[in-house]
C-alpha cells in the first residue's frame, strides 16, 4: 500500500472512530437529565403500598391550629386530598362538596372512623379565614414547602402548588385508593370516592 493511499484511508476512518468515541459520552450526558427528571416528577405510591407519613400544621372553622399527622391517624380511614389555591374555583366547588356531602361521600367520618385532610400550600391564616367562612367540618393542612405533595406525587416540577390528588388511606396505613387527576366537577369521580371509602371502612 502506497503512502498516499495509508493516508486516504486514515482520513476516511476518522469520522467513525471519532463518532464511537462520542457515543458513551453523548450517553452518560443523557443520563443525568434523565435521573433528574425523574427525581423531580416523583411517583405517586401505589394502591397497596405504604402510604409516606406526613406531619403538617392544620387549622379549623375555630381557628385553633394543631399538628395532623398520620401516623397518629392509624387505625383510622384517612382521605388525604391536595388541592391547588384556597378559595379558588375548582378547590371551592371540591371543599364545598365535601362539605354538603359530608356524610355520604365519608360514611364514618361523624363518628370519627374516617378523617378528611384537605391539603394545600396555603398557609394557617388563609386556612382559617377560609375554614371559618365555609364552616367546613374538617381541618385544612398547610404544606407550605410542598413536601407531603411531593411524597404523594401531587406536584408537578416547577409549579408552587400541589395537584387536584386524592388518596383513600386504609387503618393499616396502605393506600386503598388514589385518582392522580380528580376532576371537581364530576359527579363520577365522587361516587368513586364514596365508593372507595365504604371499601375501606369494610376492610380489616
Amino acid at each position: 500500500m502506497s503512502r498516499l493511499t495509508a493516508v486516504r484511508l486514515a482520513a476516511a476512518l476518522l469520522p467513525c472512530a471519532t463518532a464511537v468515541a462520542l457515543a458513551p459520552a453523548a450517553a452518560r450526558a443523557q443520563a443525568p437529565a434523565a435521573a433528574a427528571m425523574t427525581a423531580a416528577e416523583p411517583a405517586a405510591p401505589a394502591v397497596g403500598a405504604p402510604a409516606p407519613d406526613f406531619t403538617m400544621p392544620a387549622v379549623g372553622a375555630t381557628g385553633a391550629a394543631a399538628p395532623v399527622s398520620l401516623a397518629a391517624l392509624r387505625g383510622k380511614v384517612v382521605v388525604l386530598a391536595f388541592y391547588p389555591r384556597d378559595k379558588t374555583s375548582g378547590c371551592t366547588a371540591e371543599l364545598t362538596k365535601f362539605r354538603d356531602e359530608y356524610g355520604t361521600l365519608f360514611d364514618g367520618a361523624a363518628s370519627g372512623d374516617v378523617v378528611v385532610v384537605p391539603v394545600s400550600a396555603d398557609g394557617l391564616a388563609s386556612h382559617a379565614a377560609w375554614a371559618g367562612e365555609a364552616r367546613f367540618p374538617f381541618v385544612l393542612a398547610s404544606d407550605s414547602t410542598l413536601a407531603v405533595a411531593e411524597r404523594y406525587g401531587s406536584r408537578s416540577a416547577g409549579r408552587p402548588f400541589s395537584n387536584r390528588t386524592v388518596f383513600v388511606i386504609g387503618r393499616d396505613g396502605t393506600v386503598r385508593y388514589r385518582d392522580l387527576r380528580f376532576n371537581a366537577l364530576s359527579e363520577d369521580a365522587y361516587a368513586s370516592l364514596a365508593a372507595a371509602v365504604k371499601a375501606a371502612r369494610a376492610a380489616r
